[in-house]
């Protein structure tokens, strides 16, 4: 791959001209849940009542199934550069932790997370796991920024995820698709459905991916040591008891298999371990959803059960038998089984039972799940095997009004308490118990000037507090308290009807109250090598501010042209690092202050069409821990596609300059004999190279 090239002046003047000229960004999701006459209508379901995003008084990004399909994406990483103030570290084979207004974790070894950004596909809740997040036969991708407690809780304080899959209704589309592309990469899928009996309905969708990666083990000879296999199984059932009622049943299965060994001594993408890594997640989830019409409203009920089985390893020397001197040699395996239970209850009112002479309608409900998660650590370095036992339990009551001041003028308000109890014990011997109460909502003000909506908010969002559970932890670090986040925020959305486009403007300042933030505690092995223990802990104050700008405009019958833009500027002060030094201000980590997202969608003929989109975001801190940056980078991605009827056949290019840039780094540490394990140096996780691929698409 080329060298890092940053964006040029020229990219980043030609993304604000195009913005500002309204002829800019849209999310690539005009035709989901849209009306023919206007197809700009995206409607929004991560909410208590699905909404038109132009209506719906939040920042929102919605990516569509021809996105996903544009951008040949396998991942929700593969998409997640879309979106405005949105980054994603990996440290793993996906980039499967998320940040939002750079508010997110990183990384998970021993520790349990407890996530800033929530990430559920459909209705089950895989907050924490995103790793799952596999787009095959997905309509929507939903992403909604800032907190969004009232109706997701303490899973997103920074924000929401949701992926939205087909329905199995009467309106389904039968689909078969097969990929070949460079690094041994193929894949094949179907979905279809239909009527199974009288009202009842069915949809199932089957996909198995595999690749061989991008980096090569010159030790082992192999260049599919983080290679990818992953497969995705779907089932739906609807089916419509009575006029008045449905049941929804949905069964999915992801087992995924991924190698990881991507970290190399020159950040090369040449590796030496002799026992590479692994990344695998194994899930099974059933859920089921019952809605019942009656005489004042709709009782909506959410079931869901899911199992997991995940592992996660690496070759923590990097090198094999006989390279270090000193026979230093180490591998970090954590193996853990996660079992979650939620019900969801809610009650949501009609205009008969609408408050205040019919002004008011209101949802109330109630929140329970559980979550069991056993962990086995199997560590070179330690004495023995670590293992624990992880219960968290959420209890929630909820209760959301939208009023009608006038005909213009609305009024949202929404309240969630949340009590919040962790049972915790380990084979070192500690345990731990907490039981809090936490409370977190909003208020959301709306006014409707004809085709724009106006909106501003106040929102309060919250994590619970928690433990480092590693045994090696100091007493004084062992515990962290509950962050809060309260968010300030104006909004315009206005529809530009005639010229079939929209203009969106967020601005927003978070105030984060105890900042939660990832730390190392570096200590000493007995033979010189360097231990990084990870922790959480609490600085005194975090700012987030900025600005997420969304336009679409359509410059002629066949020609769209897209752009995304965001600014943000995050830091934290007054916080002492596991090393003594104290920290009076500096950018959180994940935050880059801009990112921006270009495409263009262009009908060459009626059979001929070509896309193209250029993404790219600023240089940002890869840890609150130590100085090493990714720096800033421009990635081009295109596909030229020929339609015949049913038929689609896509030649495609992913990072189509093959630009070097990064997903993960760490630093201060030294992990090479040959330089005597001195000076520090910084590590690099690349990100994928140049891809050209093959995809032939079957619909009907």
């Amino acid at each position: 791959m080329n060298n890092i090239v940053n964006p040029s002046l020229s990219t980043l003047s030609l993304a604000v001209i195009l913005a500002l000229s309204g002829k800019a960004y849209a999310e690539d999701s005009d035709t989901e849940n849209e009306s023919k006459k206007d197809e700009n209508r995206v409607v929004v379901t991560a909410n208590f009542r699905a909404k038109d995003i132009q209506n719906l008084p939040a920042s929102v990004t919605v990516l569509s199934k021809e996105l996903v399909e544009k951008r040949q994406a396998q991942h929700l990483e593969d998409i997640l550069n879309a979106a405005a103030n949105v980054n994603f570290a990996s440290g793993a084979s996906r980039g499967r932790f998320v940040q939002i207004r750079g508010i997110g974790e990183r990384s998970q070894f021993s520790e349990p997370v407890n996530p800033s950004v929530g990430f559920v596909i459909d209705d089950f809740d895989y907050s924490g796991i995103a790793g799952v997040g596999t787009l095959f036969d997905v309509e929507q991708v939903e992403i909604l920024r800032g907190p969004q407690a009232t109706e997701f809780g303490a899973s997103a304080m920074a924000g929401m995820v949701k992926v939205k899959t087909a329905d199995a209704d009467e309106h389904q589309t039968t689909r078969f698709t097969a990929t070949v592309a460079e690094k041994n990469t193929w894949s094949l899928g179907g979905a279809t459905g239909g009527e199974l009996a009288e009202d009842l309905f069915f949809r199932v969708a089957i996909q198995q991916y595999k690749s061989d990666g991008f980096i090569k083990n010159i030790h082992l000879n192999r260049d599919d040591t983080t290679g990818y296999d992953e497969f995705t199984g779907r089932l739906k059932l609807k089916y419509r008891i009575s006029q008045n009622s449905t049941l929804d049943v949905h069964y999915q299965r992801i087992d995924i298999d991924n190698g990881y060994d991507d970290f190399s001594l020159d950040n090369d993408g040449l590796t030496r371990s002799d026992e590479p890594g692994f990344d695998q997640h194994k899930t099974n989830a059933f859920g089921v959803k019952w809605q019942h019409e009656v005489s004042s409203g709709q009782w909506v009920a959410i079931a869901s059960h899911s199992t997991s089985d995940l592992g996660y390893g690496y070759d923590e020397d990097w090198t094999f038998v006989g390279f270090h001197p000193d026979g230093y040699q180490s591998k970090d395996h954590y193996l853990r089984d996660r079992d979650t239970t939620s019900v969801d209850l809610r009650f949501l009112s009609n205009q008969t039972s609408a408050l205040f002479n019919g002004s008011t309608d209101w949802v109330a409900g109630v929140y329970l799940r559980n979550i069991e998660e056993s962990l086995l650590r199997q560590y070179t370095f330690a004495s023995s095997d670590f293992s624990s036992q992880y219960k968290p339990q959420s209890r929630a009551v909820y209760v959301n009004t939208e009023t009608a001041l006038t005909d213009k003028v609305s009024l949202n308000v929404g309240l969630r308490a949340d009590n919040y109890q962790i049972d915790y014990a380990d084979s070192s011997g500690f345990s731990s118990q907490s039981d809090e109460t936490i409370v977190g909502g909003k208020v959301v003000a709306n006014y409707a000037m004809g085709t724009s909506d106006l909106y501003t908010s106040i929102s309060r969002g919250y994590k619970a507090g928690g433990f480092n559970p590693d045994e090696r932890v100091s007493q004084d670090k062992r515990l962290f308290e509950p962050e809060y986040n309260w968010n300030y925020e104006l909004g315009l959305k206005n529809r530009l009807a005639d010229l079939n486009g929209y203009v969106r403007v967020a601005v927003f300042y978070m105030d984060r109250e105890n900042t939660q933030i990832s730390d190392f505690d570096v200590q000493t092995r007995p033979d010189g090598s360097s231990d990084f223990i990870d922790i959480i802990d609490n600085a005194d104050v975090g700012k987030n501010y900025g600005v997420e700008f969304e336009s679409g405009f359509q410059l002629t019958d066949n020609w769209r042209v897209n752009a995304n833009i965001g600014y943000l500027r995050a830091s934290f002060e007054g916080y002492q690092l596991a090393n003594g030094t104290t920290v009076e201000k500096q950018d959180q980590a994940q935050s880059p202050r801009y990112t921006f997202n270009m495409a263009s969608d262009l009908a060459i003929t009626d059979n001929i069409s070509w896309y193209l989109v250029v993404e790219g975001k600023d240089d940002f801190r890869f840890s609150d821990g130590h100085n090493e940056m990714s720096p800033s980078f421009t990635l081009v991605n295109t596909s030229l596609s020929y339609q015949l009827e049913d038929w689609q056949l896509s030649l495609w290019a992913k990072n189509l300059l093959d630009r070097e840039y990064y997903v993960r780094g760490f630093g201060g540490f030294s992990n090479d004999p040959r330089d005597g394990y001195s000076p520090a140096e910084p590590y690099f996780q690349l990100g994928n190279g140049r891809q050209v691929g093959l995809t032939l698409n079957y619909s009907f």
